[in-house]
């Protein structure tokens, strides 16, 4: 198998070991706060916010650092990284013994974390041009199918062996994954030498002077506020239009049926996007779920839900793959890693961001206008492609198809 191919097919089952065992403990990680102590309604709620939060917090801060290592030593290096630390954080956590130790191992796994960006960075940087947005597609499925797979199995293994084991399970599949990318995965990898000592601030700047990176951010951050904005709150509308002795049952498949779309169409949108240009994907893909986020706000049974978040999963499988093929494209030579580092601090961002100001939409408007809040976001988002994007990217991928069909006449 050529060498980018068995790269990707590796980081994919990786991804998916990977994301499964992280999105185990989801379920149950506020009944397992309760068991450290905590059993106040009140406090509870405030606890298992603020956990679940500090991991994005240290990861969004830490992200352009380890960027910046990964254009320095290598992607793969980053992957190992991250993979080995925190298969190590997550069996401590089975050790916690209060909410306050739970809290500093969720904020360390955020400081180490970063696999799933490095395996972005890999693939993007070692798969031919021509194939980046079939490859980051694919490897999107991966992340996906771990995302509908880990709460369902760590629930099931939480019923059976107790919430500690949970923590020693996920870290073996972590260590596992990260094992089988030790051995397996070749990175083809030559440091670009630089003489001067850059801040991340002068990086920063020297990065998005390149146009339309600071665009391509603010749509990537735009995208996870306005997705992260409603699914931690679907539960809520899910027990408007249900019986409480289902609420439990169709919440779940009103998340898992937007995820099973989402990996369904990820390959194919991403083979699209080196086809026809991943901007039109990325503008066709973002305003399907707006529009369709709309009829939402109207329902008044389950399965028109289900229906219209299954639609959403579709379209939701062109966005963040296009985005990081953009990324590619335009990302300065030598310092792909930290191009993509900034912008998962924009991804990380969004996805603190959104669930808050979800919540304080919801208590002022309801959750139906929430569907609403989140379309004119996403309507917004899809000018700013238009306008900031779409001139660049359009030239670049001209010159690439043109580049190609030199290569291939020669």
């Amino acid at each position: 198998m050529v060498s980018w191919k068995r790269n990707l097919w590796i980081l994919v089952v990786s991804q998916f070991l990977v994301i499964s065992a992280m999105t185990m403990i989801i379920p149950f990680l506020p009944l397992y706060i309760q068991e450290l102590g905590v059993t106040n309604p009140n406090t509870l709620s405030i606890w298992a916010g603020v956990i679940f939060g500090a991991n994005f917090l240290t990861a969004f801060l830490f992200s352009p650092f380890w960027g910046r290592m990964a254009d320095k030593y290598g992607r793969k290096m980053m992957i190992l990284r991250s993979g080995f630390g925190m298969a190590l954080i997550i069996s401590l956590t089975g050790f916690a013994a209060g909410p306050v130790t739970l809290l500093l191992l969720r904020l360390l796994n955020g400081v180490v974390s970063g696999f799933i960006p490095a395996s972005i960075g890999l693939i993007s940087t070692n798969t031919p041009k021509e194939r980046v947005g079939y490859a980051l597609g694919l490897l999107q499925s991966g992340s996906v199918s771990g995302a509908i797979c880990g709460p369902l199995i760590g629930g099931l293994l939480a019923q059976s062996f107790g919430f500690r084991m949970v923590f020693f399970i996920t870290g073996m599949c972590i260590l596992l994954a990260t094992i089988v990318v030790l051995i397996f995965v070749k990175e083809q990898f030559t440091p670009v030498q630089s003489k001067e000592k850059t801040s991340t601030l002068q990086e920063f700047k020297m990065i998005t002077s390149r146009k339309p990176v600071l665009s391509l951010y603010v749509v990537i951050f735009l995208i996870q506020f306005a997705v992260m904005g409603v699914n931690p709150l679907l539960s809520l509308f899910v027990e408007e239009l249900t019986s409480p002795a289902t609420v439990a049952f169709y919440a779940g498949v009103v998340i898992s049926v937007m995820g099973f779309a989402n990996m369904l169409t990820a390959p194919q949108l991403g083979k699209l996007s080196d086809k026809k240009g991943a901007q039109h994907v990325l503008i066709y893909s973002m305003l399907g779920v707006a529009l369709f986020s709309i009829p939402q706000a109207f329902v008044t049974d389950i399965w028109q839900l289900i229906i219209l978040r299954f639609i959403i999963g579709l379209c939701l499988g062109g966005l963040l793959p296009a985005v990081n093929t953009l990324i590619r494209m335009h990302a300065p030579s030598g310092m792909e890693s930290r191009t993509y580092g900034f912008s998962n601090s924009a991804m990380y961002l969004g996805t603190m961001i959104g669930p808050i100001l979800g919540g304080l939409i919801v208590s002022s408007i309801g959750i139906r206008g929430l569907f609403f809040a989140c379309a004119v976001v996403l309507l917004v988002n899809v000018m700013i492609v238009k306008i900031k994007v779409l001139p660049t990217a359009n030239k670049v991928f001209d010159q690439e198809k043109l580049r190609q069909k030199k290569e291939n006449v020669v």
